[in-house]
């Protein structure tokens, strides 16, 4: 008989974002004719920017003529991509990261899920708590977690996030392999320093830990002084990859495109302690099992590096960020302490109370849909998430009832 991967039983009962679903589905069930202000889950609103949109049927133009027509193209992306994000990217920052470090894929999700293939099934994992839940599960499905003991997996190594300190995770007592870290961070919002990054890489050097450094937020930094990547730190490129998507910086969460910069000075080791590149094993990796993002994504998504692409999706993030500031305003105006809302589109809130019930709570009196803090991880019980990236309409209405209903 066929048999199923046991890890799979040490998942918890359902995908975060799949139970908010649920819950929401049998709201609207019951109640049909209220109105849903959706501020749970981070998908965009605004449409894709013009010059996006005009690449995109550029690429599809280029299909339906033989003279241009694409097949299967690189498996890590076209050049005029990798070209554009490494000068914009990286090198515009002082990061020295090339064009051939960089891998194209369908999105930062799969990424940072399918990353953990590379390493050793008894390696020891370091994730934040509150986590986007990506990174405990596929470790989970990988074997390497454990069980599942009073809110936590016996075999990670978990750091914690709290208003204590500031949300950015202390350097751990016990010696990780694998180090994930994710600035401006989900779901707290909170963002870190170059000389709070500077610590984790120089504690990765000394222990030949890696950091996956998830960077999809790093469009809504406003504050120049903050990092945007850690290759911004001296070293990262030998202790660390980044990952990247355009979802939120231009739109895509529909298109799906993001990428990997993994630096050819990057080096892991096998059992006997010969070194290996990694750049090298994810290429072997994602040539096997990727074919490479469309062409005509690829178009629309270098597009957001010309000057107009630039100018158009400044735009769309300033508006997402007037929605944030709005929130932590109202938040911070009913009394609640919060982060984030700034430099990130999410305001994390400390609900005082458990933040499943505070979740139900809101959607039954005031029709409004948050993410429970719970489901990040037990720091994240008594807060909740709030996205910035509906409409200024629903924003300023669900503002209105928030206020009211902290009060």
């Amino acid at each position: 008989m066929i048999k199923i991967n046991e890890n799979y039983k040490k998942l918890q009962t359902s995908y975060l974002f799949s139970d908010i679903a649920k819950r929401v589905a049998a709201f609207q069930k019951e109640n049909p004719d209220k109105e849903i202000i959706r501020m749970g889950i981070g998908d965009v609103t605004l449409p894709l920017a013009d010059v996006c949109i005009r690449e995109f049927h550029k690429g599809v133009d280029d299909l339906a003529s033989k003279a241009t027509f694409k097949g299967y193209g690189p498996e890590q992306g076209y050049e005029f991509l990798r070209q554009a994000i490494a000068e914009n990217d990286f090198q515009s920052r002082g990061a020295s990261i090339n064009a051939d470090e960089i891998f194209v894929s369908d999105g930062a999700k799969c990424d940072t899920g399918n990353f953990q293939e590379l390493f050793s099934q008894d390696a020891v994992i370091a994730i934040p708590d509150p986590v986007y839940p990506v990174y405990a599960d596929t470790n989970v499905m990988a074997g390497r977690s454990g069980d599942f003991i009073n809110g936590r997996y016996s075999r990670y190594i978990y750091l914690d996030s709290t208003e204590a300190n500031n949300y950015v995770p202390d350097l751990p007592a016990q010696r990780p392999d694998v180090i994930y870290l994710c600035f401006p961070n989900n779901p707290t919002g909170a963002t870190a320093t170059k000389e709070q990054l500077k610590k984790w890489v120089d504690y990765a050097k000394k222990n030949k830990a890696l950091i996956l450094f998830d960077a999809a937020y790093e469009c809504f930094i406003r504050n120049p002084e903050l990092p945007k990547s850690i290759f911004e730190i001296p070293g990262a490129d030998e202790v660390a990859v980044e990952f990247r998507s355009f979802s939120k910086t231009a739109g895509f969460t529909g298109v799906r495109c993001g990428f990997i910069a993994i630096p050819k000075k990057c080096m892991v080791w096998d059992v006997e302690g010969k070194e290996y590149s990694l750049h090298a094993l994810w290429n072997r990796r994602h040539s096997t099992k990727f074919n490479g993002a469309s062409y005509p994504v690829q178009r629309a998504a270098a597009a957001v590096y010309t000057p107009e692409g630039k100018e158009q999706v400044k735009a769309n993030i300033d508006y997402y960020l007037k929605n944030a500031a709005m929130i932590k305003q109202a938040v911070i105006s009913a009394g609640y302490r919060c982060t984030g809302g700034d430099n990130s589109p999410y305001v994390w809130v400390n609900t005082q109370t458990d933040s499943w019930k505070f979740f139900d709570r809101l959607l039954h009196e005031c029709g409004i849909v948050c993410t429970p803090g719970s489901g990040f991880g037990s720091c994240g019980n008594g807060y909740v998430r709030f996205s910035a990236f509906g409409s200024r309409e629903n924003t300023e209405k669900a503002m209105d009832k928030l206020v009211k209903f902290l009060k």
